[in-house]
């Protein structure tokens, strides 16, 4: 078995494989977004339900990621690891060969499953190779630019694969990755873990999923039914019952997945969390609405949407580069400040697409923007998550702030899905049904859509500048700087 003194004379091999894994579980997210509508007709999903091709996998990732992260540090990093990459392989194996919106929607969900399992494990293994200062926050920067060009890599992918091969080919190309990756995983990364009792919450993990599940369900079909209705009201406040069980279960349990107030008692590890799911919210929405625009509205073949994606995948990749120095230097709070108004600007310009719009002017510069706040988004916002956090607890904020992006993306489209698909019927109504119309009214959603995201990122923006210590920040920047190795103390409310 490899030790961790062996593993850190190859740290840097394990950190790019540790990146791959986590790579493939972001693209995905968002990997699907450009085959929807041929996933869509091959299956016969409504577009109210196409939402749940994403919302299946960000819903089970997001609700077990926390287990995830605890059972990763009791029963070891590695073989959560491996598990996790078989489980995720398997699933996407599966989705592959569905015939059914049923089918396909089961195997994305156990594809979140799996990349629960995988992703905290993989991340607090960065945290166990790497010792925190400059060389961390190098390290952080490759994680960064992984997880900020997943997204934008994942449409460009599906886009050549649902064109090449099918769209089934979106969730096949996981297999051969995941089984690579679980025999290089075996001879790079050493096995760590924590003492202490296993005991595991997984009636925490259950009462999350649940609640948030329901509560996005409500949200997404409340256009239908109707937002004062017997349906939406009752599943509401059935998810609201489940969220707040949760919270009753962590305060009684005695290995909490989220111990309150525990280790939110460090003010930016509260803060962090709170802004990543503005950030999610803001992101998810944008690769799904973008994808939808250019094949439905402008017309693009598959690939063609996908190549569109090219420039915002380098520009993320590039901008992460830039961001993990200027963290070094100046700290990760205005860094991350500065890239949500970057990535707020980007939603408003794509927020004035029009039916008949171009590449250039409404989609690649807006993109290009995007991709800077992107970019300077995600290095802060995971250096900042661990950063002075015990050994111990690497695991839990790995998972936690995993667990803030996949559930604020989960909210995020279904709120926005919800926003833009009633803004797309008005319209219809208001034309008589008229196909010719579609069309524009597809546009008006996207539009109020994209907005709306924006709005997301400019609170996100704002909790980042109230709630993220701006002393443990310069903190955080003065220590990397002089090679200090010794997590950072940072300051409790």
């Amino acid at each position: 078995m490899t030790s961790i003194e062996e593993a850190r004379d190859r740290r840097w091999l394990a950190l790019a494989l540790l990146a791959m894994a986590q790579f493939v579980v972001v693209l995905d997210a968002s990997i699907v977004n450009v085959a929807l509508p041929s996933i869509g007709t091959d299956l016969a999903f409504s577009q109210e339900n196409l939402s749940w091709v994403i919302n299946a996998y960000t819903l089970t990732f997001g609700g077990f990621l926390l287990l995830g992260g605890r059972m990763a540090d009791l029963l070891g990093r590695r073989r959560l690891f491996l598990s996790g990459l078989i489980l995720f392989a398997l699933a996407s194996l599966a989705g592959g060969f569905a015939q059914s919106e049923g089918q396909l929607i089961a195997a994305r969900a156990v594809q979140g499953l799996g990349g629960a399992l995988l992703s905290p494990a993989a991340l607090s293994m960065v945290t166990v190779l790497f010792d925190e200062g400059a060389e961390r926050n190098k390290a952080l920067g490759v994680w960064g630019a992984v997880a900020g060009s997943g997204g934008a890599v994942g449409v460009l992918l599906g886009g050549v694969l649902t064109e090449w091969a099918g769209w089934q080919w979106v969730l096949f190309v996981n297999v051969p990755i995941g089984l690579a990756a679980a025999a290089l995983a075996l001879r790079l990364l050493p096995e760590s873990r924590n003492g202490g009792a296993r005991h595991f919450d997984v009636a925490g993990a259950v009462s999350i999923t649940a609640g948030l599940s329901l509560l996005v369900y409500a949200l997404v079909d409340a256009t239908d039914v109707g937002w004062t209705s017997v349906q939406t009201l009752g599943l509401g406040a059935l998810a609201l019952a489940l969220i707040a069980a949760f919270v009753a279960i962590e305060l009684r349990t005695k290995a909490p997945l989220v111990p309150f107030p525990g280790i939110f008692r460090i003010r930016t590890i509260s803060g962090i969390n709170l802004t990543a799911l503005f950030v999610a919210m803001s992101l998810f929405s944008m690769f799904f609405f973008v994808s939808l625009y250019m094949q439905q509205v402008l017309g693009y073949e598959p690939l063609e949407a996908g190549l569109a994606y090219l420039p915002l995948a380098l520009g993320i990749i590039v901008s992460a580069g830039v961001a993990s120095q200027l963290v070094t230097r100046i700290g990760f709070k205005p860094v991350l400040v500065a890239g949500l108004i970057l990535t707020a600007a980007g939603l408003v310009w794509f927020s004035r697409v029009s039916a008949d719009g171009t590449y250039v002017g409404d989609i690649l510069f807006p993109s290009l923007l995007a991709a800077v706040g992107l970019g300077f988004a995600f290095v802060p916002m995971t250096v900042a998550a661990v950063s002075g956090v015990d050994g111990h607890e690497a695991g839990l904020a790995s998972g936690l702030i995993n667990t803030s992006q996949q559930i604020g993306g989960a909210l995020g489209l279904a709120i926005l899905a919800t926003i833009a698909n009633g803004r797309t019927d008005d319209v219809m109504a208001a034309a008589g049904g008229d196909p010719a119309q579609l069309p524009v009214a597809l546009t008006e959603g996207f539009q109020i859509a994209f907005t709306v995201g924006a709005g997301f990122a400019v609170a996100g923006a704002i909790l980042a500048m109230v709630l993220i210590s701006g002393r443990a920040s310069r903190a955080h920047a003065e220590a990397a700087r002089r090679g200090e190795l010794e997590p950072v103390p940072v300051p409790a409310y």
